[in-house]
């Protein structure tokens, strides 16, 4: 799925009592990030100013959208405070080669602590779920994880908050498919895959028990992924290499039982890249012996056997499985549910925030990465007040020179219109308006200029839920923290259409640098900007570069090409640990 958050506009009446201390948090999960934003286009308030005391950030949650806001946040005018269920940021986009050893789980993972130390200010951390957000009290309720059960029990605290940063991820989504939840792995988070790698060891361990039937054996041994998206692939990838390059040799009298089985709901796999990709992708596994379904959709999953639906013909078809994975994309939370339900957005899928990545309907909170989504705003919402904005001399017509002052507003306030132009490929605004004008080359009125962007909305679409998309989101949010007293005095964003001046921060967008998709074998497909397609070995090059610069410390970098080097040479540890 990053443009970038922007924090605190509507924070303004927050902040008017300056005789305590403001706060600001952020809250995250270790998945993904997610928004919180204000709907007020005049609340960015500055936070350092004052009686001289620091506003309190607290930023809960430790993903992609979380830790990119924190690494990037150099001002030292906040009292900074992280919550999260997770004291460590994982690198989730490795969590497939977790699976099979790959690469091991500690390699990809950075201590939050260590992150924090290095910041030129106090951070302070509390391991522990934010389970409510009270947004007219501005308090968020927590309690402590699972792991201080050992410890005495739960404890439960609350904390109060001048400026709330919402980056809490996603849940993996099952469709409310009976069964999924008890039966089936899931791939969000580093436990999961340990816990995916440890029952790939189980099934071959179990198979090769003299005591186990043929038919059982048949069972045990087949692996089943569901769901045809990047990771689903990868996974089914990377487990190829595992039992072909390594557990065949440590297990050779079951290897002729391997059965890799992928299904997909859709027409064809990994629908969000390039077609070409889609076929090199299905004619490897073809090769590999990797069974891609199409058109089928799981209806059931019990200890044993899995339901599918054929979606052409109806017919349902139970399918014995040893191991399956669940990766269909992504839900949301139940706290962020809650919340939504509070704000009123109860209706919706995701948080909705504006540009800015405030939350809609809500004063003093922004959201980022996989819980929220952009709002933009239509043109044609604001279609008058654009033309009023032209028409200095409010004559009721215009022609090109007029539209000078607010052209470069226009394409920055509304990313739809350049979109738009270059589909039609069209090279500037004033060509975009001479084709509504026709051949009469006549003034333009408000009539003529709403059938020259009456189309234009419809270019609209929403972030895809990906780290990219995440990690731009934290660092434009950072930047505007950054850049909060110096964009006060000169505001750098487009015009205020519905009112004066302009915006103090210009709204996130969101810059492309492409996708992979790891195919096994040392190969890989790319769709990077421009249309530019590779795949094969060469391609797995540059996947390693990537990755390896994509890393969040060099204590990472290190520990991951240690792996890639350890499991050239000696292939991968089939250890149950």
């Amino acid at each position: 799925m990053r443009g970038y958050y922007t924090f605190f506009e509507r924070a303004l009446r927050a902040f008017n009592d300056h005789s305590t201390v403001s706060k600001i948090l952020v809250i995250s999960s270790v998945s993904g990030g997610g928004l919180l934003a204000f709907s007020d286009a005049n609340a960015f308030q500055s936070y350092a100013e004052g009686d001289g005391k620091k506003k309190k950030v607290v930023v809960l949650g430790t993903g992609w959208a979380g830790v990119s806001f924190l690494k990037n946040l150099k001002s030292s005018s906040y009292d900074v405070h992280i919550v999260s269920p997770r004291n460590y940021f994982a690198f989730t986009p490795l969590l497939p080669s977790v699976t099979n050893g790959t690469v091991e789980g500690r390699s990809i993972v950075e201590p939050i602590r260590n992150i924090a130390r290095k910041k030129p200010f106090g951070v302070g951390f509390k391991e522990a779920e934010c389970y409510k957000i009270d947004p007219v009290q501005k308090k968020i309720y927590c309690r402590s994880t699972d792991q201080g059960k050992t410890l005495g029990g739960n404890e439960e605290f609350t904390m109060d908050y001048d400026v709330l940063i919402v980056a809490m991820g996603a849940k993996s989504n099952t469709f409310n498919t009976p069964g999924v939840e008890e039966h089936a792995h899931f791939l969000k988070e580093i436990e999961d895959a340990q816990n995916i790698r440890r029952s790939i060891i189980d099934c071959y361990e179990r198979a090769s028990l003299p005591s186990i039937s043929e038919e059982e054996r048949k069972r045990i041994m087949h692996f089943v992924v569901v769901g045809g998206g990047p990771s689903g692939v990868e996974y089914a990838a990377e487990l190829h290499d595992f039992a072909h390059d390594d557990l065949a040799k440590l297990y050779p009298s079951i290897k002729d039982y391997l059965r890799i089985t992928l299904l997909e709901a859709g027409d064809h796999i990994l629908n969000m890249f390039d077609s070409r990709i889609t076929k090199f992708a299905t004619e490897k596994f073809e090769r590999d012996g990797i069974d891609v379904k199409t058109g089928s959709m799981v209806i059931k999953v019990s200890d044993k056997h899995i339901s599918t639906k054929e979606i052409k013909t109806g017919q349902t078809v139970s399918i014995p499985y040893g191991m399956v994975l669940w990766s269909t994309g992504i839900a949301t939370r139940p706290v962020i549910m809650d919340f939504m339900k509070h704000i009123g957005q109860g209706n919706r899928r995701v948080l909705a925030t504006d540009e800015w990545l405030r939350v809609e309907g809500c004063d003093g909170v922004y959201a980022l990465g996989d819980c929220a989504t952009i709002n933009q705003r239509k043109v044609m919402e604001d279609i008058a007040v654009i033309f009023s904005k032209a028409d200095k001399n409010n004559s009721g017509t215009l022609d090109l020179k007029d539209f000078k002052d607010v052209v470069d507003h226009i394409s920055e306030r509304y990313p739809q219109v350049q979109i738009y132009m270059e589909k039609k490929k069209l090279k500037t605004f004033d060509a975009l308006l001479k084709s509504a004008q026709g051949n009469d080359n006549k003034l333009i009125d408000i009539e003529t200029f709403k059938n020259a962007l009456h189309e234009v909305d419809s270019q609209m679409k929403n972030l895809p839920a990906t780290a990219q998309v995440a990690a731009q989101q934290g660092e434009y949010l950072a930047s505007c923290f950054n850049r909060m007293e110096q964009c006060e005095k000169y505001p750098e964003g487009p015009m205020r259409f519905r009112g004066t001046g302009c915006h103090r921060f210009r709204p996130f967008r969101y810059k492309h640098f492409g996708q992979f998709a790891p195919l096994g074998g040392e190969q890989t497909a790319a769709q990077l900007p421009g249309d530019w397609i590779s795949v094969g070995y060469s391609t797995q090059w540059l996947w390693y570069a990537v990755y390896t610069s994509k890393l969040v410390s060099w204590r990472t970098r290190v520990l991951v090409v240690s792996d890639w080097l350890r499991r050239s040479i000696f292939g991968r540890d089939s250890s149950r640990i």
